[in-house]
Order: C-alpha cells, then sequence, then structure tokens
C-alpha cells in the first residue's frame, strides 16, 4: 500500500499486528484436538496464542459450539476447502499493497464506507486487515466438518465473535466516530454517553427514537373497541369500513411473543385495516403481557382459554356457526393447535371418535359434558377457512433458530421455568436482534454512543423494541414439544386440552404464505405445513423476510409473490417452485380473494360494537393490556 513515508511505518506495524493476530486465532484452533488439521500449522505468520491473545475469545465461543472439541476430540477440517482459503488468503495479504484495493473492499461494507475510513490511512489498514481477517474465519468456519447443528453453532459463534471485534465498534478505532468527535468540540461524545445512560436505563438499546410513538395515537390506530377479556387477553371488535360485511366474521390471533400492532402500524400498512375494508367484519386476539401473577400459564392454558375462548366469543358475539381464522408466527402454531383440538372434540360430537381424557377442570369437563350430549350433525364445524402467515407446524426444519435448541438446553429451561416463572421479552427480544449482529445490534452501538446519534423513527422498529413476556411452563412446553420433538405432524403423539392431536383431520380450506427470506420460520418449513393439513390449500411465497414479506400492503406495489394455479403440492418447496409463476406486487389481493370465497353472503354491517349487554365495549382499540410493558 503506498503510504506516506511519515504514517508508512506505523501502517506497516498495525498490519503486521492484525496478521499476527488472525494466525494466532488459526494457530488456536489446532490446540482445541489433539491433532492440527492439515494445512493449518502451515499458515503465514503464524505462531502460538499467549494468554494476553485478545482473539482467545473466538476459540472460547468455537468450543461451546463444539462441546466434543472442549471434551478433547480433535476439531476436523476439510482439507481442501482449507487450502483453498490459505491460497486466498496468501493472495489477498499481498493486495493489502495496493491503495485502490483497500479503497475498494472498505467501499463494500457500510461500517467503512465513510470518507474518513478511506482518508486515515491508520484506520483504512485495520479495517481492510480486519476484513481479511474475518472473511478467512468465516471461510474456516464453513470448513468445519461435523453434523449440520455443529456447523451451524460454529458458523453462529464465529459469525458473533467477528461482528463484536469490527474496529468500528472501537471509539479509538473508528475514524468517522472520531471525526465527529473533533468537529463537535466533544458534543457528540458528550451526546453518545447520554445515550448510553438512557439506554442502560430502559434495558435495551434503542433502535429509533421511542419517545415519538404512542400506541393508540401514530400506532395501532385502527378504531374499534375492547368486546371481551379474560386474565390472557382483550378481544378487539373493528369498526366496519363498508355498508355491507360477510355473513362469517374474520379472527386474527398474533403471537404471544409480540404484541399485535405489527399488523396494524400505520393506515397505509395495516393488514387489520385492509381486511376491514374488504368487507370482513374484523376481531383479534391483543395478548397480555404476563406478569409473574400468570407465571404458572401453560400451553394448554392459552389454547383453551386463549385461542378457543376467542373463536367461541366471536361465534357468539356474531351468532355465526362458523368463522374464518388467521394466525401469524407463533400464534399460526397455537391456532393450528386449537384447531387440532376442535377436530377432535366436533369428531366425538358427530360420533366419529373415543371420548375424550379427563378434563382439566369442573367448568372443563362440564363443557366436554355439554358437547358429547350434542346431537349429531347439530352443527357445522366451527372454523370455515384457516390463513397461516409465516407459521411452522411442522417443526424439521427451523433455521437458524435450531443452534439454540437441544436436550441440554430444553431440560434446562424445564427446570428454571418448567412449573412457573417468566422467559423475560428482553432476552427474547435480543436473541433474534443476535440473528444479524452488525444490522440490529452494532450498527446502533456505533450511532448511538460512538457518534452520539439519534436514530432516525421508525415504527416497525419500536414494535420490535416493545417486548412481551413468557410464562415459564407455556415456553418449555413449546421449546420440548415442538422445537426439540416435532410431535405436532405426529398423529396422537401430542394431547392438548385433553384430546388427541391429529394435524390430518384439519379438513377446513388453508391458506398457507411464507417468505422467501425468512430466517425466524424458513420458506420450506412453512411450505411443509401443506404436506401435514388435509384440506384444501392454497400456498403463497412472498419476497423479502419474515416481517416485511408479510407487511406488504398491495397500494406500494412492492416486491412480489409466487403462486402456483395446478393445485399441485409436491414434497418439497423447491418442486412446489419449479410449477409456480412469478407475479409482481403484494400476495395480500390474491389472499382477500381467496378469503371472500369463503366468507359467506353479504349483510348489512353492524351499527355497534359487540352484541348488546353481554358484550358491550370495555373501552377503546386498542385496550391496555398492549400497553403493558415487559
Amino acid at each position: 500500500m503506498n503510504f506516506d513515508p511519515l504514517w508508512g511505518q506505523t501502517g506497516q506495524s498495525i498490519q503486521q499486528f492484525w496478521q499476527e493476530q488472525w494466525s494466532r486465532s488459526l494457530q488456536s484452533l489446532q490446540q482445541m484436538g489433539s491433532a492440527a488439521p492439515a494445512g493449518l500449522a502451515d499458515w503465514p505468520a503464524a505462531g502460538g496464542a499467549t494468554a494476553g491473545n485478545p482473539w482467545h475469545g473466538l476459540m472460547e465461543a468455537m468450543q461451546s459450539a463444539m462441546p466434543q472439541a472442549a471434551a478433547g476430540t480433535a476439531l476436523q477440517f476439510d482439507a481442501a476447502q482449507l487450502q483453498g482459503l490459505q491460497q486466498e488468503y496468501l493472495s489477498a495479504v499481498q493486495s493489502l499493497a495496493d491503495n485502490h484495493s483497500v479503497q475498494a473492499m472498505l467501499a463494500k461494507d457500510k461500517r467503512f464506507a465513510a470518507t474518513e475510513w478511506a482518508e486515515n490511512p491508520l484506520a483504512a489498514v485495520t479495517a481492510a486487515n480486519y476484513l481479511l481477517g474475518s472473511r478467512m474465519l468465516m471461510g474456516m468456519a464453513e470448513a468445519v466438518q461435523g453434523d449440520d447443528k455443529t456447523r451451524n453453532r460454529v458458523r453462529f459463534a464465529v459469525e458473533q465473535w467477528v461482528a463484536a471485534m469490527a474496529p468500528s465498534n472501537f471509539l479509538a478505532l473508528n475514524a468517522d466516530a472520531l471525526h465527529k468527535v473533533v468537529e463537535t468540540k466533544g458534543e457528540s461524545l458528550a451526546q453518545g454517553i447520554s445515550n448510553l445512560l438512557a439506554d442502560m436505563r430502559q434495558g435495551h438499546v434503542s433502535m429509533t427514537d421511542e419517545s415519538l410513538f404512542t400506541v393508540g395515537k401514530n400506532v395501532a390506530t385502527t378504531e374499534g373497541a375492547v368486546i371481551f377479556e379474560n386474565e390472557l387477553f382483550q378481544l378487539i371488535e373493528y369498526k366496519p369500513l363498508t355498508a355491507k360485511v360477510y355473513e362469517k366474521p374474520f379472527l386474527m390471533v398474533p403471537p404471544c411473543i409480540n404484541k399485535f400492532y405489527i399488523l396494524d402500524l400505520q393506515p397505509d400498512n395495516s393488514l387489520i385495516r385492509y381486511a376491514v375494508s374488504q368487507g370482513h367484519r374484523t376481531f383479534v386476539v391483543s395478548w397480555r403481557n404476563p406478569d409473574e401473577s400468570l407465571g404458572h400459564k401453560t400451553w394448554d392454558d392459552y389454547i383453551e382459554d386463549g385461542v378457543l375462548k376467542a373463536v367461541s366469543t366471536v361465534q357468539d358475539i356474531c351468532e355465526a356457526p362458523q368463522i374464518n381464522v388467521l394466525g401469524f408466527c407463533v400464534g399460526g402454531t397455537m391456532l393450528s393447535t386449537a384447531m387440532g383440538v376442535l377436530a377432535a372434540r366436533h369428531a366425538r360430537e358427530q360420533g366419529r371418535a373415543p371420548a375424550a381424557k379427563a378434563a382439566r377442570s369442573r367448568s372443563a369437563a362440564a363443557k366436554t359434558s355439554a358437547r358429547a350430549t350434542a346431537k349429531p350433525e347439530s352443527r357445522p364445524f366451527p372454523v370455515a377457512s384457516m390463513t397461516l402467515l409465516t407459521t411452522l407446524i411442522d417443526f424439521r426444519d427451523t433455521g437458524i433458530l435450531d443452534i439454540f435448541i437441544d436436550e441440554n438446553v430444553v431440560r434446562f429451561r424445564e427446570m428454571q421455568m418448567g412449573k412457573s416463572g417468566l422467559m423475560k421479552g428482553q432476552d427474547m427480544a435480543s436473541t433474534f436482534s443476535f440473528l444479524r449482529p452488525n444490522d440490529l445490534v452494532w450498527n446502533y452501538v456505533v450511532g448511538n454512543y460512538l457518534k452520539g446519534e439519534t436514530p432516525p423513527p421508525f415504527d416497525l422498529l419500536y414494535w420490535n423494541s416493545d417486548s412481551t413476556n413468557l410464562p415459564g411452563p407455556f415456553y418449555a412446553w413449546y421449546l420440548r414439544h415442538l422445537y426439540l420433538e416435532n410431535s405436532l405432524i405426529k398423529p396422537g403423539a401430542l394431547t392438548v386440552c385433553g384430546e388427541k392431536i391429529d394435524m390430518s383431520q384439519l379438513k377446513m380450506p388453508v391458506y398457507i404464505y411464507g417468505s422467501r427470506d425468512d430466517h425466524i420460520v424458513p420458506v420450506g418449513a412453512a411450505y411443509a405445513s401443506s404436506q401435514v393439513l388435509g384440506g384444501e390449500l392454497r400456498f403463497a411465497m412472498g419476497a423479502s423476510g419474515h416481517i416485511a414479506g408479510v407487511i406488504n400492503p398491495p397500494a406500494k406495489n412492492k416486491r412480489s409473490h409466487w403462486l402456483r394455479e395446478d393445485g399441485k403440492f409436491p414434497a418439497t418447496l423447491q418442486e412446489w417452485l419449479a410449477g409456480s409463476c412469478e407475479y409482481p406486487g403484494s400476495w395480500w389481493t390474491d389472499w382477500s380473494e381467496w378469503l371472500g370465497g369463503h366468507a359467506g353472503t353479504q349483510i348489512a354491517a353492524p351499527k355497534s360494537y359487540g352484541r348488546a349487554r353481554a358484550y358491550a365495549a370495555i373501552e377503546d382499540a386498542p385496550g391496555r393490556y398492549v400497553l403493558a410493558k415487559a
């Protein structure tokens, strides 16, 4: 690299330092096992690791990700991949002597794209060596030999460590932040400290200016009223926007690990408002943010007293034999489970199933007895159709989240909170943020604290920061029976609310949606529900990720979606895609047409919320449950 003579010697020293540290990291890898992987010892400038090695954290992370290595088994790498990485590394090191190559390298990474990095030779060589070394370490993570879970855990551990060690995360090395300190005469640093103290008080890193948002004022503003509540949820009914509505009401079940207003952020991107505008009498479950008083609640409680209670309440309010339902993410898994319970009970009512297990309570026993004495064919199945958005029923492919799940982890959670307690919302939110560490963690650390900036207002990130707790028994059951054992797809393997669950007995039409770039519910896993459910199906794949793919209103005319019109559902998503067609814009319009086809005739819209005194309006939407902080 053609440095100015005044700082050329310093630049060369920095380059040598970073190369030595990366090499020591590589050398440490072989010390994790009894035998060095082929080719590892031959990497340039390899030296013995010292107690003060600042890269030792990577080794600890990899050891925790690979218990067999920590136990003394040699860490194995693919020899051919290692040799290729070695050649790439040597070539890349030589390119650092060329200023244009370094500038091009920095420009491709937004952390170092500011002109201050390029104009500061010391910062430039530091960043360039970091990028080179991190690329090599990520390549080595890919070269680890082992089962998929082990390799994914190593990859995740290395990614976390590499993201944390970026020179942009340290004030003394961040040329952009240092320039701002000088430019503002220290004000940016003072403001950064103030931001840090504020975030410490609130318990999380700010991703947006949270002071600019108020639930019910500028998010979650669709007009409606709470018309029922119990200790687990409030039921909101929304004011019709059309003179007539479909005779079959529509119930949305959002995830209880987040707040419902992701479906109602702004009028122009609200799925709730869109459903109302399409003529559906719309109801939404607003889950309570549980405190210690609800720490004993179980999965069964949330199904019986949550989802099933919401379904029966909507039926009662509208005096409707059938309703349409939608579940989003975990809400979709809960809804599917509830439909399994209903299917078992309905089959018994029709004389097609054995009696249920003993009920959990006197009230539940009374309900079961009443159902058992109902006349055959006395009523249709309560749900006319179901929509599942980015939902897992088959948990074989849980994406990156799989690295957190094994028998030891689940057993620990069961011991910790299987009987009572809370899974804190902030703990879950932090886990999800670290799935994308550069974008959702370190980006805000640098901006908020090193540069003293206030992040711009963004309603989606405000919602993302508004976390919720989960009851410990609910969470532990969910981990074991679904994420670990994948029992929901096994007929009769699960007993929920006293009923054996068999997903193949769900015969209602189902619309399944998956997001192509979803890292929480992989699109292939969303599609896998088509191989489990027993009724008429329609599947749509949308572009983008877990949230952006779902919240994609037609008026924006953004992204694309894929449909297949021959009615075939082959075993894999790849086979389904081979017969699909891409369409521009939102999937909402296709779903709306499908839902309308299952909603019945049009009737006059109701003039008031609820139904007479039995379900009078309690308070205006969005209600008070959604306001409770974790």
